[in-house]
Parts: structure tokens; sequence; C-alpha cells
């Protein structure tokens, strides 16, 4: 039912909002069809973990140095609770995330099915709020990390000196320019960038072990200074409890490898409904990823933690934000040091750029749909633009320092984990499986401790949060305001007795009554039928009754069935369901203009009231004043006069 949209005048305009289309109504770009085509054939598992891990993975080039300064002498303590909490608590979740949203909507959509009306809404655009701020400071702390490794390269260093905050920038804005021009995800390009960073990382861990081998005295004196400091084994294990969220970067991959589900090939028996392989191969990508990073995670905070002098650590010390890239260049010489900085950097960049293609793909998912979405936004390139200035915004307030963006990226991160965990608890507790609705209830309770403590402790996260939060809602609702009177039915179905009643209105003149359904009775459609006679001054009875249903009013767009029925042996009633009576009478009458090639008229009776209370009763609940907004309705689709439907009031 949408109208035909015009290309926009000027050059430069026309080029901004190039593809521009609603995505909520399930049109897609041609680059954005391309890519799902490609999608659609598939690839193996093992190759999309790769897209996991360019951001998960990627965080070993500041995790390391973050956990170091975080927890000091027990980071790999604290290092073996966080893989303790991945594997036992956010690998089980998501694995059952992948049971419930096989086509890659994740948490959020679980969510969102489990609440509805506007409270749904505003707490889908919430955890929008926590999911933006997840992935721009991904964008901006990896930016941050890959300068650092640029900066502090031997053979760059004195001429890159004081210039971080100026690369940081360079880089976010060489990432806008390229989705400016068009990018799409190459799981090629993230194959090879993950291969080579884990082969790197390889020898700086085996090299690292093997100093720490050949000088025992290094463990020796790590834990006499750890008892000095702290006591006996259980006061460190309690300790470790306290700062482990702290090293909360360390699960930043998991909502990523439910949003690639898309990718997974799967077996060839697989349907859209019922893809079997596909969840059972993004299990195994899970699981493997999860096992990668744990390993890497402990045996990292170890070397580091033993071969790194703690002022190293410290902000301006040669191994803040690039502990690994660190002890490759101590151990390894400048030249190995140089190439692991060369591979910590691209795999950075990307994890950027897998970031804002999370973004793309994740508000025009919701927004458009809710309605909540300015027209600009449905193009890429407008949007880009945003989320680009939106980096600068964040490097700029966090002066680039990868230490102060952490707090933020851990409070995104572990509000989409806790979210993701609530989800399963109560997907856990429909399905009667009361042993997986209690073990899930206790990883929330976990993840749940975690995000306060993060929150308590580090509040930057939660306030670049509630900006963002704010910020979309705000946004939203004026754009819902300013589409409120755009035509949002996607299409129109008639049952055969709803055709049978047009077919045979279409020979004489079309009538519409619409009624507010009460009782039903025969006295009800007897009355409004005299009424309306009186008030217009028609004569006979050849009418047909509409009545709609409201369902959800804070849905936006759906499609419209019309059902046809009599009633009392005389009445002729359509009946529809929609989310508001003005759209959903305004697109039958506009759909019955294009069947029959005749003009409908449409009667209603005048509803008393103040009318900005009647207009908040339409906002709100889809009701209110009808009339006047059913006109409206029909006056922005149909310019034309002569063309559209009459509404006609008494």
């Amino acid at each position: 039912m949408a109208t035909t949209e015009h290309p926009p005048p000027g050059r430069l305009r026309a080029w901004m909002l190039e593809g521009l289309s609603d995505m909520g109504k399930g049109h897609a770009q041609q680059g954005q069809q391309a890519e799902t085509e490609q999608q659609h054939k598939g690839q193996p598992w093992y190759r999309v973990m790769c897209l996991t891990g360019v951001d998960y993975f990627s965080t070993l080039g500041y995790q390391p140095g973050i956990a170091a300064l975080a927890a000091g002498l027990l980071s790999p303590i604290a290092t073996i609770v966080l893989v303790i909490v991945t594997l036992a608590g956010a690998l089980p979740v998501y694995r059952r995330v992948a049971d419930e949203s096989p086509h890659g909507e994740g948490s959020i959509a679980m969510l969102e099915r489990l609440l509805s009306f506007w409270q749904g809404k505003l707490f889908v655009l919430t955890l929008l709020g926590f999911a933006a701020t997840d992935f721009l400071i991904t964008i901006t702390l990896s930016a941050a990390d890959a300068s650092t490794h640029l900066v502090e390269n031997p053979h760059l260093n004195s001429a890159l000196h004081d210039k971080q905050m100026i690369i940081t920038l360079a880089l976010v804005a060489l990432l806008g320019a390229v989705f400016l021009k068009g990018f799409l995800e190459a799981i090629g390009v993230a194959v090879a960038l993950v291969g080579v960073y884990l082969a790197l990382n390889v020898v700086v861990v085996i090299v690292g072990f093997w100093h720490v081998a050949t000088a025992g005295h290094v463990v020796t004196d790590w834990a006499d200074a750890l008892t000095a400091e702290h006591g006996n084994v259980l006061a460190m294990v309690g300790v470790a409890l306290i700062v482990f969220p702290k090293l909360a970067l360390g699960l930043s991959g998991f909502e990523t490898g439910v949003a690639v589900m898309p990718h997974v090939k799967g077996d060839a028996g697989d349907t859209e409904e019922t893809p079997t392989g596909r969840i059972r191969d993004t299990k195994k990508l899970l699981t493997t990823a999860a096992l990668i990073m744990s390993v890497f995670l402990i045996a990292t905070s170890f070397i580091t933690t033993l071969l790194i002098p703690e002022k190293e650590f410290e902000p301006g010390g040669q191994a803040n934000g690039r502990a690994l890239a660190f002890l490759a260049h101590e151990y390894l010489g400048n030249a190995f040091g140089t190439v692991y900085d060369i591979s910590t950097i691209a795999i950075l960049w990307f994890a950027g750029a897998s970031a804002m293609a999370g973004l793309l793909n994740l508000m025009p998912r919701y927004l458009p749909r809710y309605g909540m979405a300015p027209h600009w936004a449905r193009a890429v390139r407008p949007m880009v633009i945003v989320f680009t200035l939106v980096a600068f915004l964040v490097t700029w307030i966090f002066d680039a320092n990868v230490d102060a963006q952490g707090g933020a990226y851990a409070t995104g991160v572990l509000v989409l984990i806790s979210s993701a965990a609530i989800a399963v608890t109560i997907a856990a507790h429909k399905a009667a499986q009361r042993g997986w609705a209690v073990g899930f209830a206790v990883i929330s309770a976990v993840f749940l401790y975690t995000t306060v403590v993060n929150v308590i402790e580090r509040p930057d996260g939660v306030k670049i949060g509630a900006c963002f939060i704010a910020g979309i809602i705000l946004v939203s609702l004026l754009s819902r305001l300013a589409r409120a009177f755009e035509l949002r039915v996607t299409s129109v179905t008639l049952d055969p007795m709803a055709e049978r009643f047009i077919r045979d209105m279409a020979s004489r003149k079309l009538r519409f009554i619409a009624n507010e359904p009460d009782q039903r009775d025969k006295a009800e459609y007897r009355d409004k039928i005299e009424q309306i006679r009186e008030d217009n001054d028609l004569p006979g009875e050849d009418f047909v009754f509409v009545e709609v249903t409201v369902l959800d009013p804070s849905e936006f767009e759906a499609g419209l069935t019309v059902r046809g029925e009599v009633l009392h042996n005389r009445y002729r009633v359509l009946t529809l369901e929609s989310s508001s009576i003005p759209n959903a009478l305004a697109a039958l009458l506009l759909h019955t203009r294009d069947s029959t090639g005749c003009i409908p008229h449409i009667y209603f009776e005048w509803t008393e009231g103040n009318p900005f209370a009647n207009f908040l009763r339409f906002f709100l609940f889809g009701q209110g004043e009808v009339a006047p907004v059913t006109r409206e309705v029909l006056r922005e689709a149909e310019p034309n006069r002569s063309r559209r439907p009459r509404v006609h009031t008494g």
C-alpha cells in the first residue's frame, strides 16, 4: 500500500539517499540483496567463526593490559574466574539463544516476543541503546588501541609521538569513508586476518612461556608477591571474584556470534522454519570460539603479568593497551614486533568495520518497523555519517584512551549478556524445563551482579548508554509523531465473503459505515443506519459496516486481512484487525478504489471531546477521533483529490 517515492532532487542528496528503501516493509537495498543472496549460500561454520573472531579475538590486543591494570598480580586468577563464567555461563546462554533465534535476531528479539504494547517497544529501545554503546565503543576503542600500537612502534614512536588522537580520528574517518563507498563483510578477509593474528599470538605465547620456564625466579617472585599482598588462597580467590567484572571485555564475542548465524551453511535439508544444521553448527562456532579465547586469555594474562613490569601497564607505560605487542618487541625483535603491530592494527580496524555493519543491520531491523526512524535513516550513507560523528565525539570525550573506554564497553557487553540470560531463563521456564530454568536463573544472577558492580565502579558506561537510550527514544518518538498520518498498511487481503460484498456494491455505489462494535445486536446496526441516513440525508440501506479491532497499537505497520460476515440475516459487516483504526479504514478504502475503479464513501459519527486528547489516544492507542485522522491519512496517501475516497461525518 506504500506510495511510490520520487527520486530526491539534487546530486548530493540523490547520492546520500541512493537505494533508499523501507526496510521495515521488507525491501532491501541492492547491495544488501546481493549480500543476502551470498549469505543464503552459506559458509562452513569455522570460516564464519572468523567474523565473530575479528570482534572477539581482537580484544587480545588490549585485554591482557586492561586485566593487569585492573587486577594487578591477581590478573591470571581473575582471568580464570572470567573463563569459568564464560564457559559455564555465557556459552550455555548463547547456545540456547541460537536455538531460540536461528535467523540472527539475538536476545533482543527474544525479549521483544515476551513483551507487547508500548512497554515492549520502550524496553527494546533501551536494549538498542546499550547495543549502540557496545558497537560504537567497539569502533572507538578498537581504533584507539590500533593507534596505540602504531604510536608505540619503535620505528614510528618519535615521528608519531602525541599524535594518538589524530590517528584515532583518522582511523574512524577511514572506516566511515569505506562504508560511504560501500562495504560488504568479506568472510575471506576475516579468515585471513584471524588466522594470521592467532598464529602470531601463538608464537608470542610460546616464547613467553619459554622465558617464564627458563627464568624460574619469575614464577616464585610472582607467587611470593601475591602471597605477601593477599595472604592465603581463599583471600586471593575472593578478591579475584570482586575484580573480575573489570575484565568483562573478554566476553565481547557472543552477541556477534549469534548475529552471524545467517552466514552458516548448515545442512542441505535445512529450511528457514527449521534450520537444524545451522543451529548445530552455530553451537560449534560458539563453543570453539569460546574455547580458543579462553586458552588465550589465561595464557596471555599469565605471561604478561609475570614478564612485564607493573609500571609499564600504567598510562604512559610501553605496555599500556598493548601488552602482547610489548612482549613481541621485547623477546622477538622489532621486525617481528612490527609484523605483530600491523596484524593487530588490521584486525582491530576490521573489528570496527564489523561493529559498524552490526549497527547498520541492527537499527533498521527494529526502528522502521516501529515507525521510529526518520525517512533518511532508511538509507545507509546518512546513518554512516551519524555513527561516524558520534564515534568522533566519543573518541574526543575519552581522549582516545583505551583504559578509559573499557568501562563503557564492558557495560554494553554485560547488559546484552544479562538480557540474553534473562531471556533464555524465561524461555526455559515457559517450556517447563525446570532444571534449565534454575540453571539459567543462577547465570542471570551472576551476570546481573557483574553488571551492577561494573556500573558502580565505572559509571561512564551506563552514562553513555543512558545518552544513547535517551537519544534513540527521543528521535524515535519524534519520528513516530512525524509519520503519524502515514499509510502504513503493507498489504490488504479480502476473504471470499468480503470480496463478494465489494463486488455487489461496486455495481451501484460503494458506501461504508464505520462502526465501533458494542453488543453487535440487531438494534445496534439498525439504529446506526438510521442515524447515518438522517445525518447525511441518504436514501436506502445499501451500506456495508466496517469494524476495526485494535490489537497492539504500538505496532506501526503490518498486512491487513478483511473478513466478511452477515449478521442477523440482513447486515453486511467487514471485520478488520489492525494497530490503528484510521490506517486500517484508509487502506481498505484505497484497496476498494483500486480493485473496482469506483470512489468509495465512508460515513462516521462525530466524536466529541478535546482534539488534543483525541490525537493522543490515536497516537498511543490507535483510536481517538477517527474521521479526521482517516481523512488526513487518505490525503497524504492520495494527493489527487478527485481520486481520493470520500469521508463524511455527521
